[in-house]
């Protein structure tokens, strides 16, 4: 038996007949509404952020609760660099490409060779044997708070500064000490 003729009917007119379905927009409304819809998409897009998810690996005691208070506190920018969305506990990145990265939760250190130094109240040990790859890691404060510096996009000083008040919600409990210090030797007071 042949296939029987049918009509095609446009959606807009079958959408008119069907019981309880919307008529359609005017073409004005749906111009709007298409402008609506687009904007809606594109204000998502830019608070979602362009720049991927950082994909880091947490410290061993990311865990910690005192890291939790870090995190919490993380400023929005650092050193010039917006915020990214990591993937691991207690981290945080900036920049785009990534270049801050930190980790909470790191093994403290203790007694080292590597020069330590303080920035705005917080004590960093310094490890720059992958320049211009910087690790700065903080001293006397547990758990230890890593921070890794791209140096050819940011400097030391205003990231680790702008990172001070997040860092120092986890209290001191030692301070860098010089080879003066450890060895009791007098520092000569400079001649006028």
């Amino acid at each position: 038996m042949p296939h029987a003729a049918r009509t095609l009917v446009s959606p807009r007119r079958h959408a008119a007949t069907v019981p309880g379905a919307a008529a359609p927009l005017p073409a004005g409304r749906r111009r709007r509404a298409l402008a609506l819809a687009t904007a809606t998409l594109a204000t998502a897009t830019l608070l979602t952020g362009c720049a991927p998810t950082v994909s880091l690996e947490a410290a061993p005691d990311a865990t910690d609760p005192a890291c939790a208070d870090v995190i919490v506190r993380l400023p929005d920018t650092v050193a010039g660099e917006s915020k990214r969305t990591t993937d691991a506990q207690a981290t945080g990145a900036w920049g785009d490409p990534a270049s801050v990265l930190l980790h909470c939760g790191v093994p403290p250190y203790g007694p080292t060779t590597l020069p330590c130094g303080n920035v705005n109240g917080v004590d960093w040990i310094v490890d720059d044997s992958n320049a211009p790859t910087y690790v700065f890691t903080t001293y006397g404060r547990t758990p230890a708070v890593e921070v890794v510096l791209d140096y050819d996009v940011v400097g030391g000083t205003s990231a680790l500064d702008d990172l001070r008040t997040a860092v120092q919600s986890i209290p001191q409990e030692a301070q860098c000490l010089d080879a003066d210090d450890v060895l009791g030797t007098p520092t000569p007071t400079p001649a006028p």
